[in-house]
C-alpha cells in the first residue's frame, strides 16, 4: 500500500505501516472511544461539578481530558492553549502507542524549538467536551452506570468553551500568552477571544470562519444522515454491540464525505489521476480506482478512533458557530477582541473559504496584517493548515514575537 494517511487531524505523509494493515484486518469495534480503564497515554484530566448547557440540559459533572508540554513559569503567564479541529483531539504531540491511536497532529508546530517552543512556552491541548478521547462525551459513563449515549445533551461552541474555561480556572491560568486553534479549533479560540477578551493576549484563527453557513450545515448533515440511517447505530444505543455489529459503516462513510471537503480538487487530481489500485480493471471487471480505495482506508480506520455518537454531537456543535449570535452581530462581536490576531486562510480550502476569514479580520481591531488575512497557497486544501507547517509555523513566531 502507497497511501498516504494526511487528513484533518493525522500526521501529514506517514505511510501506511503493517500496524495499519493488521489494525484493519481486525472487525470495528462498536466505538473507537477511549474509556476508562484504557491506557492513558499522555493524557491528565480535569473534573468539576455540575454544567449547564446553552439549551438548559445538565450534566452532574464534568472531565476535560488534556496533555502540556513545557513549564508554567513562576508569572504563570507563558501558557499557550492549542485547540484541535473536529476530529482531532489533545495529542498534539508524541508517538501512537498506548492510549493514542495516532501520533502528535502538529508535531513540527510544538516541540523544543518549534514556534511555540516548548522550551519558552507552556503548551496545554484539551480534548473539547463532547469528545471521545477521554473529555466528558456521549461513551462516558453517566450515573446511571452506563453510557450517556443517546442521552448526552447538545452542546454549542459556547458550552464547550466554558468547559476549556473551566481548564484553565482549575489549572490557575488567568491570561494566554496565546489561543490557537484551527478549523473547529479556530471558532473556539473566537469565542475566547470575544467572551474573555481579557484572558486573551494573542489569538489565531486559523481556516476557520466567523459563523457557520447554510452551505456548510448542509454539508454537516448529510453526513449526520449515514450515520443515522446506519441500522446498527440503534438511535445512539449500540455500544453493548460485538465486535463488527456497531455503526463503523456509517461513520466510516461520514468520514469518507467530509475528506473530500478537507482535500482540495487540485491535489487529488495530480495524486490519484484516474489509476487503478492494482491490476483489475475498475471498468467493468471487479477493479476500483486508487481514490475509492484511498477513501475507503481512511473510513475504515477512523472508526477504530472515533465514536458515532461523539461525531454526532461535535458536528451539530460545529452547525451551531455564529460568534455574532446575540452580540448584534458577527462584525459587532469582533470588535470586541482585544487580543494581537493572526488571522489565516488556505487558497484551496472549500470547506471554510478564505472570504470568511478576510471578514473577520476586518472587523478584530488589532490583526497582525492590517485589514486582511494572511492566505496561504496551497494544493491541500483545508488541510492546509496542518501540512503547510513550515509557512504556518512562520506566521505563528510572528505571532508570539509581537
Amino acid at each position: 500500500m502507497d497511501w498516504q494517511t494526511t487528513s484533518e487531524d493525522t500526521v501529514p505523509s506517514a505511510p501506511v505501516t503493517e500496524a495499519d494493515v493488521r489494525l484493519l484486518r481486525a472487525r470495528p469495534p462498536s466505538t473507537g472511544a477511549w474509556r476508562d480503564g484504557d491506557p492513558v497515554g499522555g493524557r491528565r484530566f480535569a473534573s468539576s461539578g455540575a454544567f449547564r448547557t446553552e439549551s438548559g440540559a445538565e450534566l452532574p459533572g464534568i472531565r476535560v481530558a488534556y496533555e502540556t508540554w513545557g513549564e508554567l513559569n513562576a508569572a504563570r503567564d507563558n501558557a499557550v492553549l492549542v485547540l484541535h479541529a473536529l476530529t482531532g483531539d489533545s495529542h498534539v504531540r508524541g508517538e501512537a502507542g498506548a492510549g493514542h491511536p495516532t501520533a502528535g497532529w502538529w508535531e513540527d508546530i510544538v516541540g523544543p524549538g518549534a514556534p511555540f517552543d516548548t522550551d519558552r512556552w507552556f503548551v496545554i491541548a484539551p480534548n473539547m467536551l463532547g469528545g471521545c478521547q477521554g473529555s466528558t462525551g456521549a461513551a462516558s459513563i453517566a450515573p446511571s452506570g452506563y453510557e450517556w449515549a443517546s442521552r448526552f445533551p447538545y452542546l454549542t461552541i459556547r458550552d464547550q468553551v466554558a468547559a476549556q474555561v473551566r481548564l484553565a480556572d482549575a489549572l490557575g491560568i488567568d491570561t494566554w500568552a496565546a489561543v490557537v486553534g484551527g478549523s473547529m479549533g479556530g471558532m473556539h479560540a473566537l469565542e475566547w477571544a470575544v467572551t474573555h477578551p481579557e484572558r486573551v493576549a494573542r489569538l489565531a484563527v486559523l481556516s476557520s470562519p466567523p459563523v457557520t453557513t447554510a452551505d456548510q450545515i448542509a454539508l454537516n448533515t448529510v453526513q449526520l444522515e449515514t450515520i443515522r440511517m446506519d441500522p446498527r447505530f440503534q438511535c445512539g444505543e449500540y455500544y453493548d454491540l460485538a465486535d463488527g455489529e456497531g455503526p463503523h459503516r456509517g461513520l466510516a462513510l461520514a468520514r469518507r464525505m467530509a475528506l473530500l471537503n478537507y482535500r482540495s480538487p487540485i491535489e487529488l487530481n495530480q495524486r490519484f489521476q484516474r489509476s487503478w489500485q492494482s491490476d483489475v480493471s475498475p471498468l467493468g471487471h471487479g477493479g476500483r480506482f486508487a481514490v475509492e480505495s484511498y477513501l475507503d482506508f481512511h473510513g475504515n480506520k477512523f472508526t477504530r478512533r472515533f465514536d458515532a455518537n461523539s461525531y454526532v454531537t461535535l458536528v451539530e456543535a460545529m452547525n451551531s458557530h455564529d460568534v455574532g449570535r446575540d452580540r448584534g452581530g458577527v462584525e459587532e462581536a469582533l470588535r470586541t477582541v482585544t487580543a494581537t490576531t493572526l488571522v489565516l486562510g488556505i487558497d484551496s480550502d472549500r470547506l471554510f473559504p478564505v472570504d470568511g476569514q478576510h471578514r473577520i479580520a476586518r472587523s478584530i481591531p488589532n490583526t497582525l496584517d492590517g485589514s486582511e488575512a494572511v492566505v496561504l497557497t496551497s494544493d491541500f486544501g483545508h488541510d492546509g493548515f496542518l501540512i503547510e507547517t513550515a509557512a504556518v509555523g512562520a506566521h505563528l513566531r510572528r505571532l508570539l514575537a509581537a
